[in-house]
């Protein structure tokens, strides 16, 4: 059995793994920055650094088993929601997949475009994977959903785990007071 204590991020590449504007790998790269910081309280045991780096010319058959080996390892998933998210037919779904239906892990969805609290994550739908969508409905996703605001985000990676879901199955979200914790108003 894997020691499962990292966060798997998963975030719509668009194609390119060079940052700037086209993908949400920028939002990626700006949380390994946060973590990296020695003066940020943000930390993350990131599940892409446990496991052997693949180029995007590798084999999909060898990404696949990277990815896989990353999840296996992982606690929690943070999903990344931007733009272009709902439009991912490739790695974004199978990463769903894969923790959700093989490795029950939760997922922390934090949208890009959004800076107040979430309340009703069904007003997000048209932003979600399709993969996600389906296992919201169908009530085998277990997902938190909040803005992408760094608070929020560590507050959910230090709280949910294979052994400890947010409340209300593929639709938690946090209450007003926690989001003035997190100094989000809104």
């Amino acid at each position: 059995m894997a020691y499962r204590n990292g966060t798997y991020v998963a975030f719509h590449a668009n194609g390119t793994n060079i940052p700037g504007g086209n993908s949400d790998i920028d939002y990626y790269n700006l949380m390994r920055a946060w973590s990296a910081h020695p003066d940020d309280e943000f930390t993350m045991n990131n599940s892409h650094d446990k496991a052997a780096a693949v180029r995007d010319s590798s084999k999909r058959e060898t990404l696949k088993n990277s990815l896989m080996e990353r999840l296996r390892n992982s606690k929690n998933m943070v999903l990344v929601i931007g733009n272009t998210t709902a439009s991912d037919d490739d790695w974004v779904p199978f990463e769903i997949e894969k923790a959700v239906d093989l490795y029950k892990i939760p997922i922390i969805a934090t949208y890009t475009g959004q800076d107040k609290p979430i309340r009703n994550p069904t007003a997000l739908k048209s932003c979600w994977p399709k993969a996600l969508e389906a296992r919201i409905n169908n009530g085998t996703a277990h997902v938190i959903h909040v803005p992408f605001k760094k608070a929020a985000i560590l507050d959910a990676i230090g709280q949910f785990g294979p052994t400890k879901f947010p409340a209300g199955g593929g639709l938690g979200i946090y209450s007003d007071e926690a989001y003035r914790s997190f100094g989000i108003d809104g």
